[in-house]
């Protein structure tokens, strides 16, 4: 699908990290906005710099786990600009720990905010995209969705699903003769901004594997673009050629286990959960 300065976007996660970045490259194309995030002051930065851009903006404080909250902004959406052409379904939370001790109310929150919005947001805008016969779903997952993420199992778990939630909505949509269409974006590490600059924010010793590398965010959002346009199925954001390491490890599961070993792919999520160990146990000391 062309973005162009007549379409209409709505971006979930836009009050910081990655999101900032989706907004803005989407705000140079002149596109009509809808920006949806838990602060309202971060949301009210990001619109600002739209605006600058030229780009009208309609910022919803939103709690992207509550189901009433997700209705409410499709409809103040659709009732404000009249349509969403394009849904980037941006926002998600991670964590890296150790699963058997995670509280159960953690696992059921990240499935809220990673899985059940992108879908529920998904449902509520698409009977107008098909109605219209234009429009694309794009779905920030990760590298996380298509390998394994030593001490992220709930977040793997839920791009995974976000991964397989767009290739099959691809399906059916292509299915019907439909000319709308969804696709995924699958960063790695991405510097200065985000989940992992985030984690090492907090914890000095965790550092990417250097066969996997960083991106920036810039490159991300261009991602987005790319593959909004080109209707991609999916597009991975990370140096290298990624992909042939992934299809080996689909094809040879125990030798993709010992390169993730040899590798140290799953080192940075040990020093993460370790850090995260440490300092819940500092909490708890403090009088």
């Amino acid at each position: 699908m062309k973005i162009t300065q007549d379409t209409v976007a709505l971006v979930t996660g836009a009050s910081r990290g990655i999101g900032v970045h989706i907004v803005a490259v989407l705000a140079q194309r002149g596109c009509k906005m809808v920006l949806a995030a838990r602060s309202k002051e971060g949301l009210e930065q990001t619109a600002e710099r739209a605006r600058s851009l030229g780009a009208e903006v309609l910022v919803v404080p939103t709690d992207l786990a509550n189901q009433e909250s997700l209705i409410a902004l499709a409809d103040l959406a659709q009732q404000h600009f009249g349509r969403v052409d394009l849904l980037v379904n941006n926002a998600g939370v991670e964590g890296s720990y150790f699963f058997h001790e995670a509280p159960l109310d953690r696992l059921e929150w990240t499935t809220r905010v990673n899985v059940t919005a992108p879908l529920a947001l998904s449902r509520l805008v698409l009977p107008g995209m098909i109605e219209r016969n234009r429009g694309h779903i794009l779905n920030v997952a990760s590298l996380a969705g298509l390998g394994p993420t030593a001490f992220g199992e709930t977040y793997g778990a839920s791009k995974h699903a976000l991964i397989g939630f767009t290739s099959a909505l691809r399906a059916s949509l292509q299915t019907q003769g439909s000319a709308v269409s969804a696709s995924a974006v699958c960063p790695g590490f991405v510097s200065d901004v985000g989940m992992f600059a985030d984690k090492r924010a907090q914890h000095a010793e965790v550092r990417p594997p250097a066969f996997l590398g960083t991106s920036s965010p810039a490159k991300v959002a261009a991602a987005v673009l790319r593959a909004t346009e080109k209707d991609l199925p999916n597009v991975i954001v990370n140096p290298g050629a990624i992909r042939i390491t992934l299809a080996v490890a689909l094809l040879f599961p125990r030798l993709g286990e010992w390169l993730g070993r040899v590798l140290g792919v799953h080192r940075a999520g040990y020093e993460a959960a370790l850090g995260e160990k440490r300092r819940l146990l500092e909490e708890k000391q403090t009088p």
